[in-house]
């Protein structure tokens, strides 16, 4: 009798303390499975039969007595006509379902992007996201396979690029300006976090319940444009920045007394006088661009990009190029 007991299984339980295992298969040891075998499913676990690869039934929490009221999808699996009275043989895995968090995620290469103020960019980042498994068949057949014991690191690499590809394509789909993406970050992605679940639950079996944007990496010449933009905005528009800048210029000369602030303010006088030469000569209808726009106020064409797309200088975008015309700059120059 001894023998006979020692070929079926009585109890069914995993008992784990780490932290980072997220599915078990419980070994059987060829052992096969009476009638009113115990279960024991602990709080954070849920418990999934599987049948010559077909799901079975999935158990929550608690002591579950196995009987056929209570594996009716076994049941009908095993093609029993009069309940479950003979021990069979299947699998058992338990998914741990309690929170994971502080798992990273990143850009190995920038992904190309277009954007409303600067075309098409190429744009990278990374950042933390906490999850959490709330469908076992779907993550056992879609992540796990036929691992028997499936840990965080592996979830790590087998995960990284499909966080990464749900997460660009709900950038793409929410068409979120460059300029807010990399001044918003908290707000962006709790904004991403709907689309990125949409597609994580029903393709993976998986909940993001927190997805934090740590960091946006842009091109230099777009993050020049912003900071350009700050600046421009810390003083008010173009023509007070110019001021600006020539004050600084005087603050910051370096020898030469009174010799050199006449010679600054000098030069000072003479752009002015550039300036008004070159609005005369472009006529009061002529259309000017972002570059023409910038020689006639003497500064960087991206100064005139950034006050075009803050509002400050007004302007008509076609496709994606700019258009002033005179009677906007000459306006903006007075303001």
């Amino acid at each position: 009798m001894g023998y006979l007991k020692t070929q079926f299984l009585e109890i069914i339980q995993w008992q784990d303390d780490s932290r980072d295992s997220l599915s078990f298969r419980y070994p059987d040891e060829d052992k096969e499975i009476k009638r009113g075998a115990k279960l024991i499913v602990r709080e954070s676990q849920m418990a999934q039969f599987v049948y010559q690869g077909q799901f079975g039934d999935t158990f929550g929490p608690g002591t579950h007595t196995l009987k056929t009221d209570n594996i009716p999808i076994l049941s009908t699996l095993k093609g029993w006509k009069y309940g479950f009275e003979s021990p069979f043989k299947a699998d058992v895995y338990f998914v741990n379902t309690r929170l994971f968090t502080g798992n990273g995620w990143g850009m190995a290469d920038p992904i190309m992007m277009r954007d409303t103020d600067f075309g098409m960019i190429r744009v990278g980042g990374y950042g933390t996201y906490d999850f959490r498994i709330v469908d076992p068949r779907l993550f056992l057949k879609e992540v796990v396979g036929t691992d028997s014991h499936f840990f965080l690191d592996k979830f790590a690499k087998t995960m990284r690029a499909r966080i990464v590809s749900v997460y660009s394509e709900a950038l793409a789909t929410a068409k979120i300006p460059v300029l807010d993406l990399a001044a918003h970050y908290k707000e962006i992605g709790e904004a991403l976090l709907p689309l990125i679940n949409q597609v994580v639950i029903g393709k993976y079996g998986l909940e993001i319940s927190s997805f934090l944007i740590e960091c946006v990496n842009l091109p230099k010449e777009v993050e020049q444009a912003m900071d350009r933009h700050s600046s421009m905005a810390a003083v008010g528009n173009l023509s007070d920045y110019a001021r600006f800048q020539m004050a600084e210029g005087l603050t910051k000369g370096e020898g030469g007394g009174m010799a050199t602030t006449a010679a600054q303010l000098g030069a000072g006088l003479v752009m002015g006088q550039q300036m008004a030469q070159s609005m005369s000569a472009a006529g009061g209808t002529s259309l000017l661009s972002p570059a023409d726009a910038a020689k006639v106020m003497g500064v960087s064409e991206s100064d005139v990009l950034a006050a075009l797309s803050d509002g400050s200088l007004k302007g008509k975008k076609i496709g994606a190029t700019w258009r002033i015309a005179q009677q906007s700059l000459d306006e903006f120059l007075r303001s």
